[in-house]
C-alpha cells in the first residue's frame, strides 16, 4: 500500500529537515541540476507536489510568476509557507494524491522524490492527472533516488517508467548518474529559439 501521511508527520516530528535537503551535498547538487534543466528561464503557473519542507520550491519560486504546492504532511505545509513566505505568489496547501489534485493548467509540473512513496496503481492515477493539467506547451520533470527504499511500494526508475507509458508526451531531457535519475517530457521537443540571427 501507498505510505500514510502519519508516516511523514513522523518523519517531521523528529527533525524539520529529515532528509538533509539543506545541509547534504547530495541534495544541494541534485537541486541545481534540477533547476538547470529547466529550458525557459521564467515559467507562467508551476505545481510542485510533494514538497515537503519547501527547500525546491524556494528556488522554483524565483523561476515563475505563480507556484502551487502541495504536501500531505501538516508540518511540512507549515514549513514550506513559512519558506516561502516573502513570495506572494506561492501557495502551499495540504493535501493527498490523486484525490486533492488542484485545477486549473500548469506550465510546469515537477514530481520530484516521492513518486516510489505510492503504489504503481495509484501513481498512473497521479500520472494521468498531471497529462490532463498541463498547457499546450507545459512540461513535467521527474527526478527521483534510483536506490531501493525500504518500506516504499516501487523503485524510482519504475516511477519513470510509468511517466513514459502513461504521459502520452514527448521525451525532452534525461539526465542519470549513480544514485538518481532526472527526466522531462512535453508536447513538442526542446531547443533554443534563435530566431533571425545568422552565424
Amino acid at each position: 500500500m501507498s505510505l500514510p501521511a502519519d508516516y511523514f508527520d513522523e518523519l517531521f516530528a523528529d527533525s524539520d529537515d529529515p532528509w538533509g535537503f539543506g545541509t547534504r551535498w547530495y541534495e544541494q547538487r541534485k537541486r541545481d541540476v534540477t533547476l538547470a534543466a529547466l529550458p525557459r528561464q521564467r515559467y507562467g503557473r508551476v505545481f510542485e507536489p510533494g514538497c515537503a519542507n519547501g527547500e525546491l520550491s524556494l528556488r522554483l519560486a524565483q523561476r515563475c510568476d505563480e507556484l502551487l504546492c502541495l504536501d500531505m504532511s501538516a508540518r511540512a505545509v507549515a514549513l514550506a509557507r513559512e519558506r516561502l513566505s516573502p513570495f506572494p505568489a506561492a501557495t502551499v496547501l495540504e493535501g493527498c494524491l490523486p484525490n486533492d489534485w488542484p485545477a486549473g493548467k500548469f506550465d510546469l509540473i515537477v514530481v520530484s522524490e516521492w513518486a516510489y512513496y505510492l503504489e504503481p496503481e495509484l501513481f498512473v492515477q497521479v500520472v494521468e492527472r498531471i497529462a490532463d493539467s498541463l498547457t499546450p506547451d507545459g512540461t513535467v520533470l521527474a527526478c527521483h533516488w534510483l536506490h531501493p527504499i525500504e518500506g516504499c511500494p516501487m523503485l524510482g526508475r519504475k516511477a519513470h517508467g510509468l511517466l513514459a507509458e502513461h504521459l502520452g508526451l514527448q521525451p525532452l531531457l534525461r539526465h542519470e548518474e549513480t544514485d538518481f535519475l532526472l527526466e522531462m517530457w512535453g508536447q513538442q521537443p526542446g531547443g533554443i529559439d534563435l530566431g533571425e540571427q545568422v552565424f
